[in-house]
């Protein structure tokens, strides 16, 4: 069994959760902080220099003085001055994090190129293709994988508008191009007699701030309306069309589902009551078994599966569907997709699964 070295949060569910199976199973697993590499290459570098082994990147975002980092760096990168601090779940400056955040990962490609005995879990080009998911859906679309069509970026309010006036559309979601677990993404719906209802977990605060909850906030105010839309396509967002999920109950429902060496492992159904079903936001997890029929279970595995092929050197990925009528379209592919604490699929959670010889390609 080679031993795996992980770059992550020491303090973060993920990596908590990675070390418990790592235990369960007797798989010897080395810890290096984001903060440590950052600070230091050579702490991770000469780990990895020592024997073969499997590497996995878990996010830094559980780790404000990273984030702090990442996005001072990408402020450079971009010719900005720097930012002042951000307060817990501020959401700001996301185009310099994610371009710090892809300095830090190219780096880490090159230093992986020169270690051929390293088993990279997910490849740093590959995580950073996903973690921006406009690229990400065009991607997948690039390659016939059925997504939710896409109306592309998105400037601000009145571009917003002006794109749902030209496909004749009232309703439409507005993603952030690099947020996670539903940050900053918004559910804009409107009708004939002119009102507007933007419904997200970005919560506006005075002086014009907008701040990620875990509840959501419906706006129905224009003024409001148009001041976080603009925000949040401030530091990059795109629109896609509104994909219906099918009901069951008095909720409705996507599915999470994760591949690993490109086959479909663990599934969820997330049932909820708002547009956004996200676990973290307390939807309900639900066995697909009682609310797919044969034929979505079947469009659910071969979706996830093709899409998979879109990131060869990608072995652990999380990909969001909407599964009705045996057709499955994908809303996203997560690197870091595998975060379900509990959910068995032939008896292992999502880390001891990864930790099986057969899990890598």
């Amino acid at each position: 069994m080679h031993p795996w070295v992980v770059l992550g949060v020491a303090t973060s569910k993920r990596t908590q959760g990675l070390l418990a199976a790592a235990r369960a199973t007797g798989t010897p697993v080395r810890l290096v902080e984001w903060r440590e590499w950052l600070a230091d290459a050579r702490a991770l570098e000469d780990l990895l220099q020592q024997h073969p082994c499997r590497f996995k990147i878990e996010p830094p975002g559980d780790d404000a003085r990273v984030h702090m980092t990442l996005v001072h760096s990408g402020c450079e990168q971009l010719g900005r001055p720097p930012c002042a601090p951000l307060e817990r779940g501020e959401l700001a400056h996301a185009d310099a994090w994610f371009q710090g955040f892809s300095v830090a990962l190219q780096r880490l490609g090159h230093l992986l190129e020169a270690m051929p005995h390293v088993q990279v879990v997910n490849a740093p080009a590959e995580v950073l293709a996903m973690t921006d998911k406009l690229a990400c859906q065009q991607q997948l679309q690039s390659r016939a994988v059925p997504t939710a069509p896409l109306l592309g970026l998105v400037r601000d309010y009145d571009h917003l508008v002006s794109l749902l006036d030209q496909g004749g559309l009232d309703r439409v979601f507005l993603k952030a191009r690099y947020g996670s677990s539903a940050s900053g993404v918004i559910a804009f719906r409107r009708n004939r007699r002119g009102q507007q209802q933007a419904t997200t977990t970005a919560q506006l605060h005075e002086g014009g701030r907008l701040f990620n909850v875990k509840r959501m906030s419906c706006y129905t105010r224009h003024d409001e309306v148009r001041r976080v839309v603009d925000l949040v396509s401030a530091q990059g967002a795109y629109a896609e069309a509104w994909l219906p999920k099918p009901r069951h109950g008095a909720g409705h429902f996507d599915l999470r589902a994760v591949t690993f060496g490109g086959r479909v492992a663990h599934r969820i159904a997330r049932l909820g009551q708002r547009p956004m079903t996200n676990l973290h936001l307390d939807s309900e997890r639900v066995d697909p078994d009682h609310v797919l029929a044969p034929e979505d279970q079947a469009a659910l595995a071969a979706t996830a599966e093709l899409a998979a092929t879109v990131f060869p050197r990608s072995n652990v990925v999380g990909f969001d569907l909407v599964v009705r009528q045996g057709k499955a379209h994908v809303l996203e592919a997560n690197a870091f997709g595998d975060l379900l604490p509990g959910w068995l699929w032939q008896g292992k959670d999502t880390y001891s699964t990864a930790f099986g010889e057969g899990a890598l390609r």
